[in-house]
C-alpha cells in the first residue's frame, strides 16, 4: 500500500511538471503548487495526519494560551522552519497590519480563514468592539482555525462561518445582521476575487471608503480582480510589492482597493 501511494504521488508530480510545461506556468507558480499539493500529500501520508493539524499541534504545544501574538509567532516559526503553509506570512502580514490600523474598522470580512493566521493578526489590531467574520469553505480547516482562535483567546472578535462565499455573501445582511463592511480581506480562491467583489457590491455590503485588501495578486495571481478594480471608476487602488509567504525570492504582492461608492 505504501509503495502504491509513493508511486501515485510521484506520478502526480510528473503530471504537474508536464502540465506546467504545456501551460507555460511560471517557475514561482510551480514551486507554490509543488509545496501546496505534492509535498503536502507525501508528508501527510507518512505522518498520518494533515499539515493543518500538525501546525495546530505545534502552536498548542509551544504558544501561550490567551496570547494571540505568541500563537502568531509559533505559526511563523513552524511555517518558516518546518513546513511551508499558505498563510499571508510575516512579511505581507506587516503590510496587512498597517492597512488595518489605518482603516480602524468596526465590521470586517475575511474570505479564506485557512488556519486562522490572518484572523489572529487582525484581532490583535482591531478595537475590542470590532467584529471579524471569516469565511472558510473547508469544514476540516475551519475546525482547525476555530481551535487556533479559541486557544489565542480572540473568539469574541472573530467568528468563523463555514461555506462558499457565493452562498454566504448574499445572506450576510439577513443572517449576520451586517449593514456594510469597513474592511474586506480576500485570501481564498483567486478566481473568486473578482466575482465575490461584485457580489459584495450587488448586495450593498460596501460603503464609501470600504477598504478591500487582496493577497497573492501576483503569485499565484488574480488577474481578473486586478483588471476589474484598477479599471473601475469606483475604486482607488494601491499595490504593495512583497514576496510569497515564507520565501524571500519569489515575488508576490497585495492590492488595496478603496471603494469610492
Amino acid at each position: 500500500m505504501a509503495a502504491y501511494y509513493v508511486v501515485l504521488i510521484a506520478s502526480l508530480g510528473i503530471l504537474l511538471l508536464v502540465f506546467a510545461l504545456l501551460k507555460k506556468i511560471r517557475y514561482d507558480m510551480l514551486v507554490v503548487l509543488w509545496h501546496a499539493f505534492i509535498v503536502k500529500s507525501i508528508i501527510n501520508f507518512f505522518k498520518g495526519n494533515t499539515r493543518e493539524q500538525r501546525l495546530l499541534d505545534f502552536a498548542l504545544k509551544t504558544a501561550t494560551r490567551g496570547d494571540p501574538q505568541s500563537v502568531i509567532n509559533a505559526i511563523d516559526q513552524y511555517c518558516s522552519q518546518t513546513e511551508w503553509a499558505m498563510n499571508i506570512g510575516d512579511e505581507k502580514g506587516l503590510i496587512m497590519d498597517k492597512v488595518v490600523k489605518e482603516c480602524n474598522p468596526d465590521m470586517l470580512l475575511e474570505m479564506g480563514t485557512y488556519c486562522g493566521y490572518s484572523a489572529l493578526r487582525t484581532a490583535c489590531i482591531i478595537k475590542p468592539t470590532a467584529q471579524l467574520l471569516s469565511l472558510e469553505i473547508d469544514p476540516r480547516v475551519a475546525e482547525i482555525a476555530k481551535q487556533m482562535i479559541e486557544f489565542a483567546g480572540v473568539q469574541d472578535k472573530v467568528k468563523v462561518i463555514v461555506g462558499s462565499t457565493q452562498d454566504i455573501i448574499p445572506q450576510l445582511k439577513k443572517k449576520s445582521e451586517v449593514d456594510t463592511f469597513d474592511y474586506v480581506f480576500l485570501d481564498h480562491w483567486k478566481d473568486r476575487y473578482a466575482p465575490d467583489t461584485k457580489l459584495l457590491e450587488e448586495h450593498g455590503l460596501l460603503r464609501k471608503g470600504t477598504v478591500l485588501l487582496a493577497d497573492n495578486v501576483i503569485c499565484p495571481g488574480a488577474p481578473e480582480f486586478l483588471q476589474y478594480v484598477r479599471n473601475s471608476p469606483h475604486y482607488e487602488c494601491t499595490y504593495y510589492p512583497a514576496h510569497i509567504e515564507y520565501n524571500k525570492t519569489i515575488e508576490d504582492g497585495l492590492e488595496k482597493a478603496v471603494f469610492k461608492g
